[in-house]
């Protein structure tokens, strides 16, 4: 009786290790629902002007991310945030407004950004900021969902690149389907 009992346990963790892999394999990581580009307003941007990083994110259909004002404490906003090298000033991310949306899991609505959303944020390159290509770091957080279940959070860096002219005169409108017009 213990051996049948033992063949019949190993046969059942046999069975159930043989579909682990393939539930494991349909859980993506957050990082592959949300696929960021980074676009600046202006190629060149001059010594003395200001412009904007788009950040667009992608988000794969059947998932959603937290909008920036979260509907309830325990939610994980999206967030971007920049560590702007000697030469540049920044001011507020501007965040899209998020819409509400009805989940099982949740008897309130949330408030969610679901297909393609645009985060901007305000430039100022400085009259000494270095000429030539710079490299601006950012760091975009978010917590992907879908309805049956929610990924870890996940902060992605990110590189935004910005051409540095010598004057604001030199400046040149870039990416015009990702900002508004001046």
């Amino acid at each position: 009786m213990k051996r049948a009992t033992a063949i019949l346990g190993a046969a059942i963790l046999a069975v159930c290790a043989a579909f682990l892999p393939a539930t494991i394999a349909q859980v993506p990581s957050g990082r592959d629902v949300v696929k960021p580009e980074i676009y600046a307003s202006l190629d060149p941007a001059g010594r003395g002007s200001s412009f904007q990083i788009a950040v667009v994110m992608k988000i794969r259909p059947g998932f959603h991310v937290n909008a920036r004002e979260k509907s309830e404490d325990y939610l994980i906003a999206t967030d971007l945030k920049a560590e702007l090298p000697a030469g540049f000033n920044s001011s507020e991310v501007v965040y899209p407004k998020g819409k509400l949306e009805t989940f099982t899991f949740s008897k309130k609505p949330l408030n969610v950004y679901q297909g393609t959303v645009i985060l901007r944020m305000p430039v100022t390159a400085l009259a000494n900021a270095p000429l030539g290509e710079q490299h601006i770091p950012l760091k975009l957080r978010y917590q992907a969902c879908s309805t049956e279940l929610c990924l870890p959070p996940v902060t992605i860096p990110l590189d935004a690149v910005v051409n540095i002219a010598p004057s604001a005169s030199a400046a040149k409108l870039a990416h015009p389907e990702f900002f508004a017009k001046r």
